[in-house]
């Protein structure tokens, strides 16, 4: 796992290479083990590179990395799993032992490129990985990003110059860098928390979408284009094309739809331990993140099933009651007979966290499980530099609870004219936490407990405006409802989830949830966070249901295979029950909660309450202060739980500080 950056300059000179090496130092989180650059004066490129070294330790790992015959220049961020693989059928190909100069998968990269292309090359990629390859010969530059988005990879035009990185930390570094804030996007992050894909915090900056590939020619012009980068497209001198799409793989399903129960579990538990073995090769200490739930108790259990030792395994708890699942990760560790560590912290622990979250983000992003993610990387890299994790498993085998809450609640209420449904759900907000407590106290027995108070609000809340289904979902997985009127002087820019004319032909609701979430906030939140928490330890991540195998196979089961029996990931728990008894595993969901609100209206009051002064945010603004501080009033009065939508503000706040102090 790496950190890579660089640029294509008009006025490219002995500078341009103190230029890189300062965007690559920017990065040295993500390799502290090495690092390089190179430059071609000439066409005005500089490649920079920061190395953890997971395979291949010695020099011969060096990169920016030259191919045998000099064409191709490249700086590698991932591992890609099949590389021995790859090798093997180039030597079968050319019938003659290659004078390999080490086994690191970056050299077999190079040699694939020079036989096959970069394209056809990308497309034989097993693996996670963001790079960027310099082709001496055709002086062309091309990024790409892996198929699901494990890894980031940034790019964008500043003053007349191409850029790209890792992260937008080494961006920064660039001399001159003076992009602004775009507060179009600062719309999408308060809607979703997260800034998705293309779009970055800063105009003209974007990131690379999962499965994408860029090309740009050497030219005079490094202009942003007029139209923002935000779909396959054509231009003079830059090409924006996919090798692989998931939207693709789902209209393909159809012709190899897998019913038989038996069968179907087999090649999914193989093409499993298939990915969970490649995953697991590195030539420094591996192990594993374990929460108990099914999806890391999958990854570990078939770890340890090829393992000759027990796999050291890592899961964090907070002292708080009802925000941890650390017991149940025991649990599930004692059965299956890991080396297991856990560490259980408390509040003042996880808040002493807070100020490092804008640098290591870098950009506003507000999954407040930043926090113990983060904690446990920092935990498993005192033992190890690679681990596995079970991401994924819920967006590809319906593990979500709104997959199965959203349409049984549509089946109940859909009908009603629209008119009658809003009246509804504008009673629905009328009902107060004196109401609630009421039905808990049995003066009412008609509105169920599990409904009362603070969730029939939000339901309101989240069917108010809605008109179908599909825009239940959008109103699911969206935070502030309207911030455009929030933030001042911004229209949303066009996004996937808004753009339902480019979604996949599917009948089943369930189904379009599981796309956009594994289009959207997979890898725009889900994966962003876990890199940045790991990768901001020195910690490599891996995650074996992303194995684009694994997902393609995944859109082959039928959906009574992923939700059956009022719960989701049924295939999945299947397998699991070989390995680990039923009762470890079934409870409810929970996920990595921590009790933010609580924080908020106690030990993180004054820092939030300065963040969120209305004389500031005026001045500074971006936000119209009305509608925030009349959430922030009320949640701090136990009126209203408005903590999620108080911490997007919170973190962009906190994010925009971090920017003042290095202008």
């Amino acid at each position: 796992m790496c950190g890579i950056t660089g640029c294509i300059s008009r006025h490219c000179n002995d500078d341009s290479d103190r230029f890189v090496q300062q965007m690559t130092d920017a990065l040295r989180h993500r390799g502290p083990d090495d690092s390089g650059s190179w430059l071609d004066q000439d066409c005005g490129v500089a490649l920079g590179h920061r190395r953890l070294a997971v395979i291949d330790l010695s020099p011969s790992g060096h990169q920016p990395m030259h191919s045998g015959s000099g064409r191709y220049v490249i700086v590698f961020n991932g591992e890609v799993y099949n590389h021995l693989i790859l090798r093997k059928q180039l030597e079968d190909d050319e019938k003659e032992q290659r004078a390999w100069q080490g086994h690191s998968d970056t050299e077999t990269l190079l040699a694939y490129f020079e036989t096959w292309g970069i394209k056809k090359s990308l497309q034989s990629f097993v693996g996670m990985f963001a790079l960027a390859v310099w082709d001496r010969k055709e002086r062309q530059l091309t990024l790409a990003r892996d198929r699901m988005g494990e890894k980031p990879l940034y790019y964008g035009w500043c003053n007349g110059n191409f850029l790209f990185a890792s992260e937008l930390k080494a961006l920064r570094r660039y001399p001159d860098f003076t992009n602004s804030i775009a507060r179009d996007v600062l719309s999408l992050y308060l809607r979703y928390l997260y800034i998705p894909a293309p779009y970055s915090i800063y105009q003209d900056i974007y990131k690379l979408e999962p499965g994408c590939m860029l090309t740009l020619n050497s030219s005079d012009r490094y202009t942003c284009p007029d139209l923002a980068p935000h779909a396959p497209s054509q231009e003079s001198d830059w090409t924006l094309q996919r090798y692989w799409s998931l939207h693709d793989s789902i209209n393909k399903k159809e012709q190899g739809l897998l019913l038989d129960d038996r069968e179907t579990l087999s090649f999914l538990e193989d093409a499993l331990m298939q990915s969970v073995q490649m995953q697991s090769l590195a030539d420094v200490p591996l192990g594993a993140f374990l929460s108990g739930g099914v999806d890391s108790s999958l990854i570990v259990a078939l770890m340890q099933s090829q393992a000759m030792q027990p796999v050291k395994t890592f899961s964090i708890g907070f002292t708080e009651k009802g925000y941890s699942e650390a017991i149940y990760a025991k649990a599930v560790a004692e059965h299956l007979q890991t080396d297991h560590t856990e560490l259980y912290l408390t509040a003042s622990q996880a808040i002493d966290i807070i100020p490092q979250l804008p640098t290591l983000y870098d950009e506003p992003f507000a999954d407040s499980s930043q926090i113990p993610t983060f904690l446990v990387a920092q935990m498993a890299r005192q033992y190890v530099t690679v681990a596995l994790s079970g991401d994924g498993g819920d967006e590809l085998f319906g593990g979500y609870n709104r997959y199965l809450w959203a349409p049984k609640i549509w089946k109940k209420i859909g009908w009603l004219p629209y008119g009658l449904r809003q009246r509804i759900c504008r009673l629905l907000l009328l009902i107060s936490q004196n109401h609630a407590l009421a039905a808990q106290q049995g003066i009412t027995r008609r509105i169920p407990i599990a409904l009362a108070g603070e969730k029939l609000q939000k339901l309101g809340q989240r069917l108010l405006d809605v008109r179908n289904i599909d825009e239940f979902y959008l109103s699911l997985v969206a935070e502030w409802r309207r911030p455009e009127d929030i933030v001042a002087n911004s229209k949303e820019p066009a996004t996937l989830l808004m753009s339902q004319e480019s979604w996949p032909q599917l009948d089943r609701i369930e189904e379009r949830m599981m796309y956009l979430d594994a289009m959207t906030y997979l890898p725009d939140d889900i994966l962003c966070k876990v890199d940045r928490a790991a990768m901001g330890n020195s910690l490599e991540t891996r995650v074996p249901f992303l194995d684009h195998r694994v997902v393609e196979l995944a859109w082959q089961l039928p959906l009574h295979m992923k939700i059956r029996n009022k719960q989701g990931k049924w295939a999945l728990r299947q397998i699991l029950y070989k390995y680990v008894p039923r009762e470890l595993i079934e409870r409810p969901k929970q996920g990595f909660a921590l009790p933010l609100g609580d924080w908020l209206r106690r030990p993180l009051r004054a820092w939030a309450e300065d963040l969120l002064d209305p004389v500031r945010l005026s001045q500074e603004g971006y936000f119209r202060p009305e509608p925030i501080r009349k959430k922030w009033l009320e949640h701090i009065n136990g009126k209203r739980h408005w903590e999620h939508s108080l911490w997007s503000v919170l973190m962009f706040q906190a994010w925009l500080e971090t920017q003042k102090e290095k202008s």
